[in-house]
């Protein structure tokens, strides 16, 4: 391929890229916010400010993957209730909205920006991978069975099973992602180990049950 028809090529698929992600990367949005000094607290409501109409696949992608990383217990917990809304409005093909007592939660800058540093490399080596590609299984009505879906896993999610948040919460972050960006390779693989995390789960559920009656019988 000539170097100048290459070029063209070149130039188009950034701009195809730019168009997609709203022209600024996620990964700026979130470090511009964190580095922001005349903060003292950082709220949910301020993301949904910061992202405007990319709010939903991006905050999902912020709820579910810091728990694809090494976490105190209970975090989970904590992030998975703006999951469920926000999962269900993806569903329901809905503008991103939150109730008051959860948009209103916050965090320190200092903790937002430690949160940030964290997710900030694996984000930008995605942001490097992503592009938009089957863009119809980013689409609706394939975006709302990504929502099911999503909202299903951020069920398990919050439920306390000895690592059984990991695959859940790396099956969202992929199909959010995919969503974000309008690539339904990242939406595919997402799909994938969704499988992965419901016979997992499911497994680690049954192993539990079937313990806790051993342990029970034996006692009576």
């Amino acid at each position: 391929m000539p170097i100048e028809h290459r070029a063209c090529v070149d130039q188009q698929h950034k701009s195809i890229v730019k168009k997609a992600s709203g022209g600024r990367a996620l990964s700026t949005i979130l470090w511009e916010l964190s580095a922001d000094t005349q903060r003292e607290r950082i709220t949910i409501n301020d993301l949904l400010i910061a992202l405007g109409d990319r709010a939903t696949g991006a905050l999902i992608f912020i709820f579910s993957f810091p728990n694809v990383l090494p976490t105190p217990p209970g975090t989970s917990t904590i992030l998975g209730a703006p999951l469920l809304f926000l999962t269900a409005q993806l569903m329901l093909g809905q503008a991103p909205w939150l109730p008051a007592f959860v948009a209103n939660r916050s965090m320190t800058r200092s903790d937002f920006s430690s949160l940030v540093k964290r997710i900030l490399p694996w984000l930008k080596r995605a942001e490097g991978l992503l592009r938009p590609r089957l863009a119809s299984l980013t689409l609706p009505p394939m975006e709302y069975v990504v929502g099911l879906l999503s909202l299903l896993l951020a069920v398990l999610l919050v439920l306390p099973i000895p690592l059984g948040n990991v695959l859940p919460a790396l099956a969202i972050s992929l199909m959010a992602l995919g969503v974000l960006e309008r690539d339904g390779f990242w939406v595919l693989s997402g799909l994938a180990v969704s499988v992965a995390a419901v016979f997992v789960v499911y497994g680690v559920l049954f192993a539990m049950v079937k313990t806790t009656w051993y342990f029970f019988t034996q006692i009576l």
